[in-house]
C-alpha cells in the first residue's frame, strides 16, 4: 500500500487557509459597503437639511435658530469627517484582506503545480518502466524463437 503524499495534506491546509482568507475578504468588503452607505446617508442628510434651510431663507430666523442651525451643521460635518476616516480604514482593511487572500491563493496554486509535476514525473517513470518491461518481454520472446 502506498503511503499518502504529504503534499496532499499541505494542499488541504492551503485550501482551508485560502477559504478562510476569502471569507475574511468578503467580510471586509461587506463592512466597506456598509461604511460607504452610512457616508452616503450622512451626505444626503446634510444636503437635505441645507436644502430645507435654503427654502426658509426668505423667512426671518432668530439668532438662536441661526446659531442652532450652524451648530447642527457643524456636528453633521464632524460626523462626516469621522465617517470618511472610517471608510478609509475599511478600504485599507479590504485591500489588506485582498492581498492576504491572493497570497493564500498563490500558495495553493504552487502546491497544486508541484503535485501536478510530481504526477507527470511518476507517469513518465511508469511509462519508462512499462516500456522497459515490454522491451524485455519482446527480447525474451525473440530469444525463445531463436532457440527453437
Amino acid at each position: 500500500m502506498r503511503r499518502a503524499d504529504p503534499l496532499i495534506t499541505v494542499l488541504k491546509i492551503n485550501k482551508e487557509a485560502e477559504e478562510q482568507a476569502a471569507l475574511q475578504l468578503k467580510s471586509a468588503q461587506l463592512e466597506l459597503q456598509k461604511t460607504e452607505s452610512q457616508l452616503d446617508a450622512l451626505n444626503n442628510y446634510r444636503l437635505e437639511y441645507m436644502k430645507q434651510m435654503g427654502e426658509n431663507q426668505g423667512k426671518v430666523l432668530s439668532a438662536s435658530q441661526y446659531h442652532s442651525f450652524h451648530e447642527f451643521i457643524k456636528q453633521v460635518d464632524q460626523a462626516l469627517v469621522q465617517q470618511v476616516n472610517t471608510v478609509k480604514e475599511a478600504q485599507k482593511q479590504t485591500h489588506h484582506r485582498q492581498v492576504h487572500w491572493q497570497e493564500k491563493q498563490q500558495k495553493r496554486k504552487a502546491v497544486e503545480l508541484l503535485l501536478e509535476k510530481n504526477a507527470q514525473k511518476a507517469l513518465q517513470i511508469a511509462n519508462k518502466r512499462e516500456q522497459k518491461d515490454s522491451d524485455e518481454f519482446a527480447m525474451q520472446q525473440y530469444i525463445r524463437k531463436k532457440r527453437r
